[in-house]
């Protein structure tokens, strides 16, 4: 865990020797292996104290509360999905495909964790715990700044207040898009991610009809035609 990710998530204490690093990942490793199991609302402390084989003082020297927790697993899972699609727009070469990427990023999500559980129970937290919703809406922005970087350095015309308003939301709704294929029938969550798909390619560049040729020399009625 990194050093911006323990203030994200308010520790109680922070862990500075390599020592103290380690007995914290044990800790959340075991929570998660619990939650896999038996869900976060089953989860106690004692019993994490044991399945981390670190004495019960440790758990509550980092987290003051189960909740803590589930904070520092969601931005665990946010961490890597952002360390993932900045992976990916690191050397997008045209709006184009800036689109197609965005289009593998919602089936590599979705792909990535319909089945995991313990992402899919802390995830579902986002809708009750406010921390949690603050955390998902800052992680939101995070992504949204991966794509607005990948935007100005294609067509820095584009790249006003209106478009990052629109990435921003794109953004939080791949998410929300996700949370509800991921708890759907495989067929209709299949269904429904070709239809946001088509909603991004028709809408997130819409603006930039006159100048979407950057690099692929396509207009944008093209990406309205274009499926995944």
């Amino acid at each position: 865990m990194g050093a911006e990710s323990m203030e994200r998530i308010g520790l109680r204490r922070k862990p500075k020797q390599e020592r103290s690093i380690q007995r914290l990942d044990l800790i959340l490793a075991a929570a998660a292996k619990i939650i896999a199991q038996k869900g976060v609302s089953a989860m106690r402390m004692t019993e994490l104290a044991v399945a981390a084989k670190v004495p019960i003082g440790s758990v509550y020297q980092y987290f003051p509360e189960k909740a803590a927790i589930v904070k520092a697993l969601f931005d665990q899972h946010a961490s890597a999905i952002q360390a993932k699609t900045a992976a990916m727009f690191s050397d997008v070469q045209s709006l184009e495909q800036a689109l197609d990427l965005v289009c593998v990023t919602i089936d590599w999500y979705y792909e990535s964790y319909r089945d995991d559980p313990v992402y899919l129970g802390v995830w579902m937290g986002t809708e009750t715990d406010q921390d949690l919703l603050q955390l998902n809406i800052e992680h939101s922005g995070r992504v949204a700044g991966i794509f607005h970087d990948a935007v100005r350095r294609l067509a820095p015309d584009l790249c006003d207040e209106e478009m990052f308003a629109r990435t921003y939301l794109f953004s939080h709704l791949i998410g929300a898009v996700i949370q509800l294929a991921a708890v759907s029938e495989e067929t209709i969550a299949r269904r429904m991610l070709g239809e946001w798909k088509r909603v991004i390619r028709a809408s997130l560049f819409a603006a930039a009809a006159p100048s979407a040729a950057y690099g692929s020399g396509a207009g944008i009625t093209t990406y309205s035609q274009t499926t995944s």
